[in-house]
């Protein structure tokens, strides 16, 4: 987009503030909320952009390492890290699956909403703002893993958005309403105990 010169720079040094600023809210986010809570929308796109599948659902974290993902549409499944373990229960196969919280996490979203370290794991770009949405790029240090990249949006300080590129190019799109910060959380509500006659797969 052409620009007035002097116009152009002072818009340079708006956008420096801005990126910078974007940054700084993940940053006060991993280290300023110790709880939160939200609704979700979750939009998962196939590599190709022809297929597309929506669910949603409700979202809590109590950090360190305990988050909980209830999906209640279309179908009920539940993502729970209890501190030690990540759990996945399946309603309708009444499956329960566990891998250990320090192999589960890594660079992938979790990390970023379960706290620590992100700069430990993640190399973080400003983007800007789209739609209203401040965007910081998370790519994960480690290559091989299973997420090319991340994407956290910020409206003001509250988490708005998540989009994770896989390794398979699949695109997942995670848009949080009502976002409240730094409530009151029971522990409880982060354990996970299989429901009796439930299989149980643990790695």
């Amino acid at each position: 987009m052409n620009k007035l010169l002097c116009v152009g720079a002072a818009l340079l040094v708006a956008v420096g503030v801005a990126n910078a600023d974007s940054v700084d809210s993940l940053r006060d986010f991993v280290r300023d909320a110790k709880t939160g809570k939200a609704t979700f929308t979750q939009t998962v796109t196939s590599a190709d952009g022809a297929r597309k599948k929506v669910s949603s659902g409700t979202f809590e974290f109590l950090r360190p390492n305990r988050f909980r993902f209830a999906y209640v549409k279309p179908f009920e499944q539940l993502i729970v890290a209890d501190g030690a373990k990540v759990w996945i229960f399946d309603a309708d196969l009444n499956q329960a699956s566990s891998r250990k919280i320090d192999q589960a996490l890594g660079g992938t979203p979790a990390a970023i909403l379960a706290g620590g370290s992100i700069e430990k794991d993640f190399e973080l770009v400003a983007q800007g703002q789209r739609d209203g949405i401040d965007w910081v790029t998370a790519s994960p240090k480690q290559k091989d893993g299973p997420i090319q990249q991340l994407r956290v949006g910020f409206r003001g300080k509250d988490l708005a958005a998540l989009e994770i590129v896989d390794s398979f190019s699949q695109r997942s799109l995670l848009q949080f309403s009502d976002f409240k910060a730094n409530v009151a959380l029971a522990p409880e509500s982060f354990a996970f105990k299989p429901p009796a006659g439930a299989d149980v797969i643990e790695q």
